[in-house]
């Protein structure tokens, strides 16, 4: 299994970043694992000799802009996500729109789109996790973000990948509104294996505080061969993961083999 770095909000070598997420997945078959907010995402796969148009399945973790906006570059393609990513969203603090710039009816004219809040396969070995339990006392408790009617939103759309490979399992998340370790505990419930070989992707934790710690804990607790907090993990955050598992940053250009 490969996994490129197209998108992350650190640059390596001759590549581009933004702020943003998008990954690249060969196992069994190719997944565009989200797509950012430009075309960076292109421009950084044709310098990994990627051709983008001959990945046919693209999954979008949750209806943010730096996680799907890249979507207007590309087309006839399936599109798997959770139905809530279409949502009107705004931050709280500036009123500013973070959901998607293009809306559901014209994304229904460039893709052939599978909604589903359940788990979905998109093959033997990579399953859509749909919507995530949120079960724990620590994650996803409060939010930033407002849905067009002024309520709440706490980005139930969000979601992750599930790879499985042979005894084992990796798990992709974008940004882990839902709780990284809400999306582990349901990975292992979807898969039955308990075994973690890699977490990677956002984290959505932006300080060293209770939230962070809590999720150390509850990480040291899985025996994960390797962690890969990217994106929206924050400085602190990062810096407190690096201290306890020697965290290598995921920079645009990187490819990981597992």
């Amino acid at each position: 299994m490969k996994l490129y770095i197209l998108t992350e909000n650190t640059a390596s070598g001759k590549f581009l970043a933004e702020h943003g997420l998008s990954y690249y997945i060969e196992h069994g078959m190719d997944v565009l694992f989200d797509t950012g907010h430009s075309n960076v995402f292109i421009k950084n796969a044709q310098n990994l000799d990627i051709d983008i148009n001959n990945v046919d399945t693209v999954v979008i973790s949750h209806g943010h802009w730096d996680h799907g906006d890249g979507m207007q570059f590309i087309n006839n393609k399936k599109l798997i996500c959770h139905p809530g990513i279409f949502q009107k969203r705004f931050r709280k603090n500036d009123d500013k729109n973070i959901g998607l710039a293009m809306p559901y009816e014209e994304l229904n004219e460039k893709f052939d789109i599978i909604p589903s809040v359940y788990p979905y396969n998109l093959s033997d070995e990579i399953i859509f996790l749909g919507e995530i339990p949120r079960l724990n006392s620590f994650e996803s408790k409060t939010t930033p973000f407002l849905l067009e009617d002024k309520i709440d939103d706490f980005v139930t759309d969000d979601s992750g990948l599930l790879l499985k490979l042979d005894e084992e399992i990796i798990i992709i998340s974008g940004c882990a509104h839902s709780g990284i370790c809400n999306i582990i505990e349901y990975a292992k419930t979807v898969s039955g294996i308990d075994k973690i070989r890699a977490v990677i992707g956002g984290f959505h934790l932006k300080h060293n505080n209770s939230q962070t710690q809590e999720t150390i804990k509850y990480l040291k607790s899985q025996d994960i061969k390797e962690i890969y907090p990217s994106h929206c993990t924050e400085l602190p955050a990062l810096a407190a993961f690096h201290n306890e598992f020697k965290v290598s940053q995921l920079k645009a250009g990187m490819v990981l083999n597992f």
